[in-house]
């Protein structure tokens, strides 16, 4: 027997046997089943509003800035790193040292180019209106005063308010 490939315009519904049970009182007269929730789909299916708590957001403030002091700056800097943007700067930084940048760091950049941008200017890479060198080391000197010297109190305070904070903080990846 050869098997026919389903198009992808077709719906699918899955049902697994395993944790619901087939009854005739669950069959319809068309001889489809009704559609009901079990509590794993309805816990699912409503939205999570579920804010960490102040302590939960200070701990792991704690524990992030705590790592973040530790992550040494590259001391050998010589590639010079073309960029259009502070953000992109950031993220090839990131790529050619493979270390995080602070939450601060990625703040700051963002916060660059948007006043960059603001100006009318944004059509023009980043590179050509500062040396490549010397704006890699503006982003390490702004990145060592927030990994030595920012509190994980502010970071809690900044973090509570903001829902999406965690998309300014790199992932941390630990060498084993």
């Amino acid at each position: 027997m050869t098997k026919r490939p389903i198009e992808w315009d077709h719906q699918v519904d899955l049902v697994s046997s395993d944790d619901e049970s087939t009854s005739d009182a669950d069959m319809e007269v068309d001889g489809s089943r009704s559609r009901q929730q079990g509590p794993t789909e309805a816990a699912l299916s409503q939205p999570v509003d579920v804010k960490p708590s102040e302590d939960t957001i200070a701990r792991r403030a704690r524990m992030y800035q705590a790592y973040m002091k530790n992550v040494p700056i590259p001391s050998l800097r010589g590639s010079i790193i073309p960029c259009n943007s502070w953000m992109g700067l950031g993220k090839s930084i990131k790529e050619l040292y493979g270390q995080p940048l602070h939450y601060l760091t990625n703040i700051q950049l963002k916060q660059w180019d948007q006043a960059r941008f603001e100006t009318g200017d944004d059509y023009q890479p980043l590179d050509t209106v500062i040396h490549p060198l010397k704006a890699e080391t503006t982003v390490w000197f702004i990145e060592e005063v927030h990994r030595c010297t920012a509190s994980y109190h502010h970071l809690a305070k900044l973090w509570a308010r903001d829902p999406m904070h965690h998309a300014y903080v790199d992932p941390i990846f630990p060498k084993i």
